[in-house]
């Protein structure tokens, strides 16, 4: 009872050949590709390629438009060149850094401005700071002239750079003095 099992496979393998029928193999491959799901059509591909166009069509037009603004800039610049031969610029058109604190403090002053509650009782007041503001707003404005017909110099920086401080701090003190105002007419309510 007892057989090697090696002389079985031997056997076996010899004979293994006469055991498949011819065209099996075809036949199998055939129904398993019938039977297995196929894989599905990726549109996936579709719309990798649809986006890029997208993309370069978008960025085409935006530097197509963009060029178009600058020649139209450069002849604007070129017939303003023959009246004051000269480019003009501001504080925050000198570096980022620049540009950074002149937008914080022209924001900061705007917003602070835009808080103020006028009335009957604070409009002398106010009026008298928006006037020692509308004096640093020329002056400012003179600043900006000097810088394009001097050039950058560290001087006029400085002194934009102050006069944008000052004109924050005169909103702030007209802030202080608006609340102090406040809070004494609202202690005078209180004695009647």
């Amino acid at each position: 009872m007892s057989k090697d099992l090696r002389k079985l496979f031997e056997e076996d393998n010899t004979n293994s050949e006469n055991l498949i029928s011819p065209g099996h193999t075809e036949r199998f491959l055939e129904r398993l590709e019938k039977e297995l799901p196929q894989p599905k059509k990726s549109h996936f591909v579709l719309w990798k390629v649809a986006a890029t166009i997208l993309i370069v069509l978008g960025i085409s037009i935006f530097y197509i438009n963009k060029n178009e603004v600058i020649i139209s800039k450069d002849a604007v610049v070129e017939k303003s060149k023959r009246i004051s031969k000269s480019k003009t610029f501001s504080l925050g058109d000198l570096s980022p850094d620049l540009k950074k604190v002149e937008d914080y403090y022209v924001s900061t002053i705007n917003f602070e401005l835009s808080k103020i509650e006028l009335n009957k009782s604070n409009k002398d007041l106010i009026d008298s700071y928006l006037e020692q503001i509308e004096v640093l707003d020329k002056e400012y404005a003179r600043l900006n002239i000097e810088l394009n017909e001097v050039g950058p110099n560290d001087q006029t920086i400085s002194a934009l750079i102050e006069n944008l401080q000052l004109r924050l701090e005169l909103l702030q003190k007209l802030k202080t003095k608006l609340n102090e105002l406040k809070s004494s007419k609202n202690e005078q309510d209180q004695i009647i």
